[in-house]
């Protein structure tokens, strides 16, 4: 079943009087019931005392830098090791907190620089108390060893991603097969411990290194369901649990793409009511469904003739998807949409390609990890014509990138290393837990939240009403900040309401964001697609 996607609404606010209630009404029906919570695992053997090292750079001058060894397979504690790397800015307070774990999300994100950004933008006093790490999963970044399954995956110019022809889905079909192979081929001894449940034991393993009683956890997006399966195995070793812009815990994965898709749809729309609602600067028209035919034309046109040799239909997709993520990148899609459709110039366009959709060297890494992650960590369909239905189904009423979204995660239809069952992340051991939701998030849509915090007993959840950026916490909102900062001091959190900041407003250069946007910071570390 496709999960419903929530509109703007007066009746949002009401939501939060009773989120409890609500709950069983929004959660969706599940595929397949999820397996009972893993059992805690055995206390990592005594890990090797970090060595510290400086790794400063100009913006973040006390950060440092480590490697941890942790068990490839942790039920084989003694076996192979690999290595996990490390960024800290230490706590310069006289009495610390502890730890605080901070990650991007993804699955595949990289939280080495996401430490540095935290620590400089929680409040003085907050961060004095915390020693803030970052660190990058296993098989990311400068973890080893890191996953790369196959270059050029998203070369421009791809397949159309909507398979209007034979032709076409099985170009596609034999893209995505060719990289689940890949990875086979190339990681075949790792992938079967690429998953949530194996980095999660990581995190214990982290927490015995620093010598620590407790951690606390800071995660966005993927981050949050990491950070959830850590507190079930480990609820009496968290000490602050934050979760922001919330994994639906009931669709992991399928289900929650399926979501994503409608989402993203509806927040396209957004986008381009809002190019609207500024014909003067890109006449483009002031009515929002006209704006949106001309969208989709220019879609059509760069099927068949990409601009610049780059920008095809599936590498526009890729370019106006950030704008699902962040509103802050609607100017400058604004100006590239208009230069093409208006006064017939490829060029901003193409531009905004490379800024936007591009995929970069590092990117093979990240989504190599993503891939891996998803096919590991749950079942997903193996009869392609049970993806065929639902895609075409969800398309009919969401095409802004159902397809693209599918081809993204099909390598999991050909994966070879079994999948897990998805834990069961109820918890009724942790200590109050705080979550940070825009009620019209694109990528993790408002009743994962719901039902993250129905599943986590004594956790309060803080909506943005309105907001529609994925990640909120530490992005400019100051009502969001000050209770993110409150909950670090001293623990305590109750369910709220903060108003979202305001729209963007048209910028004057084409790679202007906005200084009203706020949070261009931040959405630069944690990136798309996760």
């Amino acid at each position: 079943m496709l999960h419903p996607v929530p509109h703007p609404s007066k009746k949002r606010a009401a939501v939060l009087l009773s989120l409890s209630a609500v709950a069983a009404a929004l959660a969706s029906p599940v595929v397949a019931a999820p397996a009972p919570a893993p059992a805690p695992a055995p206390a990592p053997a005594a890990a090797a005392a970090l060595r510290w090292s400086g790794c400063a750079t100009p913006r973040y001058p006390t950060l440092q830098c480590a490697s941890l060894k942790v068990p490839l397979d942790h039920d084989r504690p003694a076996g192979r090791q690999i290595s996990l790397a490390l960024t800290r800015v230490p706590h310069t307070a006289a009495t610390s907190q502890g730890p605080l774990l901070v990650n991007p999300g993804g699955p595949g994100g990289s939280g080495r620089t996401l430490a540095g950004f935290v620590a400089s933008a929680l409040p003085k006093d907050v961060a004095a108390q915390y020693d803030v790490i970052g660190f990058d999963p296993r098989g990311v970044g400068r973890s080893e060893p890191a996953l790369d399954c196959g270059a050029g995956h998203f070369k421009p110019v791809r397949p159309d991603s909507v398979p209007l022809d034979p032709a076409t889905e099985q170009a596609n079909l034999e893209r995505v097969r060719s990289f689940a192979e890949s990875c086979q081929t190339k990681h075949a001894d790792v992938l079967p411990y690429v998953g949530t449940v194996s980095a999660a034991r990581d995190l214990e393993v982290l927490r015995t290194a620093l010598g620590a009683e407790r951690l606390s956890y800071f995660g966005y997006s993927y981050g949050t369901y990491l950070g959830a399966v850590y507190a079930r195995l480990h609820p009496d070793r968290v000490h602050r649990l934050v979760l922001d812009s919330v994994v639906d815990p009931g669709g992991v994965w399928y289900e929650d793409n399926l979501a994503q898709d409608q989402a993203f749809d509806a927040r396209h729309k957004s986008f381009l009511a809002w190019v609207a609602q500024y014909d003067a600067t890109y006449h483009l028209g002031t009515d929002p469904a006209a704006v949106e035919e001309r969208w989709y034309a220019m879609r059509t046109a760069l099927r068949s003739a990409p601009a610049g040799g780059k920008v095809g239909s599936a590498e526009l997709e890729d370019t106006y998807m950030p704008g699902g993520y962040y509103n802050g990148y609607w100017p400058a899609l604004a100006e590239a949409f208009a230069a093409y459709a208006v006064r017939e110039d490829p060029k901003p366009l193409v531009a905004a390609y490379e800024r936007f959709g591009a995929v970069e060297p590092s990117a093979g890494n990240s989504y190599s990890v993503y891939t891996a992650v998803q096919c590991r960590d749950s079942a997903w369909p193996r009869d392609w014509n049970t993806w065929r239905a639902d895609m075409w189904r969800t398309h009919a009423k969401a095409p802004f990138m159902t397809w693209n979204n599918a081809w993204y995660n099909a390598p999991c239809a050909f994966w070879k290393t079994e999948p897990l069952r998805t834990p069961d992340v109820t918890n009724h051991d942790l200590p109050p837990a705080l979550l940070f939701q825009a009620s019209e998030d694109a990528a993790t849509p408002f009743e994962g939240a719901v039902a993250m915090h129905d599943k986590l007993a004594g956790s309060a959840l803080v909506v943005e009403e309105g907001g529609g950026n994925h990640g909120v916490a530490l992005s400019g909102n100051k009502c969001l900040d000050e209770k993110l900062a409150a909950y670090l001091r001293t623990g305590q959190a109750a369910d709220a309401a903060c108003p979202a900041q305001p729209a963007p407003k048209p910028a004057t250069a084409t790679r202007a964001v906005p200084p009203s946007a706020g949070g261009a910071a931040l959405h630069g570390l944690l990136g798309f697609r996760g």
